[in-house]
Formats: C-alpha cells, sequence, structure tokens
C-alpha cells in the first residue's frame, strides 16, 4: 500500500496541530488546512522537525465556509487516496446582541463554522476516500452531550446525527464514520480570553481524574480511530472527558 494520506482541518493549533503530528509521526504524509497561512507553515514545520520527516506535511491556507476555496484542498490532494479525513475545524462565536438580527447571525456564524466545514470538506474528498479501508473523522465537544454553549451545543450535536447518516452511506464501502467529543482540554485557543482560574478549577473537579485533557489525549483517540484495529468501529461517539459525562 501507498503511504497513508491523512487531511486534517483546524491543523494550526490545538488539538488539529497534535492530530497531525501523531499522524505523520505513525507515517502518514498530512495536509494541515486553516485559514492562518503563516500559523500553518509554522507548525507543519514544527511537526516535520519534531518527527524527522519534514517532506511529509503540508500546510494549505483555505477557508472551508466557502466552496469556492475547498478546490485547494483538491488540488494538493493530486489524485491519492485519502486514507484519514479528520473534521477538526470549529469554533465558538459570541453573540454580538441579542435582537433577532444578531441571534440570527451568530447561529449561521456558528453552524457554518462548525458543521458546513466538515460537511462541504468531506463532501469535496468523498470521491477520493480509500475504498476500502478509509476513515472519516468528526471532532465534537462535550458541548454536544450535555449543553450549556447554546448555538455552539447545537452546532457540535448536528455532527452527530450526520456521522450516524455517514457512516450508514458509506459503510457498505469499508468507510468507517466515527466522532471525538473531547471534554475540556485546557491547552487550546477556544478558551483564550475566556476562562478564568475558578471556571479551570470547576472543570477539572467535575472530571474523575483530576485534571484537564490535553491535545494529545484527543490526538492518541484519533489515532485508535484512524488504524486498521478500529476497522469495526463506526457510527460511534468517542467521549475523551475524563469521566466529566459518563458513557451512554
Amino acid at each position: 500500500m501507498d503511504e497513508r494520506l491523512a487531511v486534517v482541518s483546524g491543523g494550526g493549533t490545538g488539538i488539529g496541530a497534535a492530530v497531525a503530528r501523531t499522524l505523520v509521526a505513525d507515517g502518514c504524509s498530512v495536509l494541515v488546512l486553516g485559514r492562518r497561512a503563516e500559523v500553518l507553515a509554522a507548525t507543519a514545520e514544527r511537526i516535520g522537525s519534531e518527527t524527522g520527516r519534514p517532506e511529509a506535511v503540508r500546510a494549505v491556507s483555505v477557508d472551508l465556509t466557502d466552496p469556492e476555496q475547498i478546490g485547494r484542498v483538491v488540488e494538493a490532494v493530486d489524485g491519492r487516496p485519502v486514507d484519514v479525513l479528520v473534521n477538526n475545524a470549529g469554533g465558538f462565536h459570541s453573540a454580538q446582541d441579542d435582537t433577532l438580527a444578531g441571534i440570527a447571525a451568530n447561529w449561521r456564524a456558528t453552524l457554518d463554522t462548525n458543521v458546513l466545514t466538515a460537511v462541504l470538506l468531506t463532501a469535496a474528498l468523498r470521491p477520493a476516500l480509500r475504498r476500502p479501508g478509509g476513515r472519516v473523522i468528526l471532532i465534537s465537544s462535550i458541548a454536544a452531550q450535555r449543553g450549556g454553549g447554546d448555538a455552539y451545543s447545537a452546532a457540535k450535536a448536528a455532527l452527530h446525527g450526520w456521522a450516524y447518516s455517514l457512516a450508514a452511506e458509506l459503510g457498505p464501502e469499508q468507510i468507517t464514520v466515527n466522532v471525538v467529543s473531547p471534554g475540556y482540554v485546557a491547552e487550546t485557543e477556544f478558551f483564550v480570553g475566556r476562562m478564568t482560574p475558578e471556571g479551570h478549577a470547576k472543570r477539572v473537579a467535575a472530571t474523575l481524574v483530576g485534571r484537564a485533557g490535553t491535545p494529545d489525549d484527543i490526538a492518541e483517540s484519533v489515532r485508535y480511530l484512524a488504524s486498521p484495529a478500529a476497522s469495526f468501529v463506526t457510527a460511534q461517539i468517542l467521549g475523551v472527558n475524563g469521566g466529566s459525562v459518563l458513557g451512554r
């Protein structure tokens, strides 16, 4: 088999960067996607240096909410089979005002950032997914399971329902679709400017293991789902939250 190819959206920082580094270390070549070209380039260089495989990671600057830009990813794939697609792009949008227009704008932006990015990228790369053996992995959030994030919670929960449908469609082609749902991961940009010491302590106390998660915790879960060992695992929500939400 040719060297496996992985595509990781939101790959410039935090969880996405950790996932990309893990997959490169496992022998994949990886395309890291994101909107900030300089951040992506720096991350690609760092991953290449840390893994000793500078040729294995490439950065593609793209706004995945824009259908016209997604062709850049298809061009970068250049006809190769895609073994692993990790839809990690997303983010939290603060409501600007409580008017109906403001609410509508916030919900549209949140759904675009967290749902449409995954839908459009997956649709664009669906013909290229390796058959058999392709892996589609969506990064959700504990907010989808316990609420508390308003539009963000709803958007992440939407990924769960879509994953079930996509898994049913792709299963006959031996392509799996799964969701990783992280709990509180402190070392990301997600909480920049929004986390207090009290909030951190409260989230850690809510776990059963007494600590915050790390990007590497999430990356290890993705590593498993991306591996041949997970070929019989599909349409599942894997909670990686330290026990903050019990499995169901």
